[in-house]
């Protein structure tokens, strides 16, 4: 039996871009209004799950309330914890760490940023959690309300792009896509 999961990005933050990871931001105006666009007209979904960062589970308590649908956190589903480049943009790490960032945009699995989660780490905990949705809820539509990483992630899989290509995988603020989950881990991409 498959799982349906659809992956909601949060919307913009309030300390903008750049490479949030485990920061805590809320969402701007703006942001919130992006992830109400992206699931009007959308589901019904059977539950909602969420990072428990704040720009990801606030929505996900408020659609959930609007929905009556129960709201669960887990922590696995957070993004990539960046290290010492938390919260810094990537022109301002041109400046101060290019050749380092050039190694990490060429190959996110080889090289980790100074004290950051390796990807290596961050895709077996995403890929656990994911496994764990699918065993808990084979059958139903999931709704799981997250980060860019993790959607990059999952959609790179689902369409089999070698893993140099992680960060080539475009996910705006809001954006909304769709997955089957196998009970094998398999990953398909539903347009």
């Amino acid at each position: 039996m498959t799982l349906r999961l659809d992956l909601l990005r949060h919307g913009e933050t309030e300390l903008g871009g750049g490479l949030r990871g485990s920061l805590d931001d809320a969402l701007t105006e703006k942001g919130w209004a992006q992830m109400r666009e992206a699931v009007n007209g959308q589901g019904p979904w059977d539950r909602l799950v969420s990072s428990p960062l704040q720009r990801c589970a606030r929505f996900a308590e408020e659609l959930g309330a609007q929905r009556d649908l129960s709201v669960s956190l887990d922590k696995d589903l957070q993004e990539l914890h960046f290290g010492a480049w938390e919260g810094q943009s990537a022109a301002a790490l041109m400046e101060t760490d290019a050749e380092a960032l050039g190694l990490f945009w060429a190959d996110p699995y080889a090289f980790t940023p100074p004290q950051g989660e390796p990807v290596t780490e961050f895709s077996a905990r995403v890929l656990a959690a994911v496994m764990r949705l699918h065993a808990a809820h084979a059958g139903e539509r999931v709704l799981l309300v997250s980060h860019g990483g993790v959607m990059r992630l999952l959609l790179a899989r689902a369409r089999g792009l070698p893993r140099e290509q992680l960060l080539n995988v475009e996910v705006a603020h809001g954006a909304l896509f769709s997955l089957i989950v196998e009970a094998d881990g398999s990953l398909k991409e539903v347009c």
